[in-house]
């Protein structure tokens, strides 16, 4: 997309939209130009999830403390799973909204083609714009999430628990971007194969439950036999949610090379999902 003028006439064009390279093609300065337009599908997102609901915006924390007090009576009083020493409402409060925020997104990513179709195939704006508005109105449930996670938290501190915070907990944000990009880049390359072959959705949904057991979400790392580890390492989703609890309440640091592993794991993947997004976004109307 570029600015340009003819060279006679009356008329001017402000904006000519150029196919974009066959290969992989990434403009962040039109992503930013259509900033309005990600804030526009935030709305929109909220909005049709709460419109017309009676508890509206409350559903962002009543459904991460139910699970919290499913998980607290089913792995904590009947299991009696170890939580490191983590109060289990914290230790399973944390981990549930995480993992809430990082399969939501990926959810709405992967749907982006299937649901978007009659909008993708009226009028131009870049695609990624909608995957965008995803991240940030999920985010928004997220932050509300977090500031109920705070006031637990506090509660537990005035009451005598021993969980303490460190102060590198101020890189939070930083642990929620990872999940981001994680999730996107799984979400565009789902919606990269789905958009042909609807029936994998069902084996994506299947996948995500059995995911979240292969993921420290209702037990810690430190309950993992050291025999099953290497399952840890290649779960990408595992280090950042440990990384956060050590953060959050001062359970020793995981290894760095787990840590490293995830990290480069997340940064394949995303690259991945965004090259086969754009090399699907120009076909997908004649498939879907």
């Amino acid at each position: 997309m570029a600015n340009s003028k003819p060279a006679g006439g009356d008329e001017a064009w402000t904006t000519i939209i150029k196919p974009k390279s066959r290969f992989f093609s990434l403009n962040l300065r039109e992503l930013i130009h259509y900033r309005d337009l990600i804030g526009l599908f935030v709305s929109r997102d909220i909005a049709t999830v709460y419109k017309q609901t009676i508890l509206g915006p409350l559903w962002f924390v009543i459904q991460p403390i139910a699970t919290t007090i499913i998980y607290t009576f089913i792995f904590g009083n009947l299991a009696k799973l170890s939580t490191d020493g983590i109060p289990r409402t914290l230790f399973y409060f944390g981990g549930t909204m995480l993992w809430q925020y990082f399969h939501t997104t990926l959810n709405n990513v992967s749907d982006t083609f299937i649901q978007n179709a009659h909008i993708f195939s009226k009028v131009y704006f870049p695609r990624l714009t909608v995957p965008l508005g995803k991240v940030f109105s999920n985010m928004i449930a997220l932050g509300v999430q977090t500031a109920t996670l705070a006031v637990l938290y506090l509660y537990y501190v005035f009451t005598g628990a021993a969980t303490r915070p460190i102060w590198q907990i101020l890189f939070y944000p930083l642990i929620v971007l990872w999940l981001a990009i994680l999730a996107s880049g799984i979400g565009m390359l789902i919606s990269a194969l789905t958009k042909k072959y609807r029936d994998l959705r069902q084996l994506i949904n299947f996948g995500m439950q059995l995911w979240m057991y292969g993921t420290p979400i209702v037990y810690p790392m430190s309950q993992v036999p050291e025999k099953l580890r290497w399952v840890m390492s290649i779960n990408p989703v595992s280090a950042p949610i440990e990384l956060f609890r050590t953060l959050a309440f001062g359970v020793p640091l995981p290894n760095l090379s787990f840590l490293a592993t995830s990290a480069g794991m997340t940064l394949v993947l995303f690259f991945l999902g965004l090259f086969l997004f754009h090399k699907n976004e120009a076909t997908f109307v004649d498939v879907v």
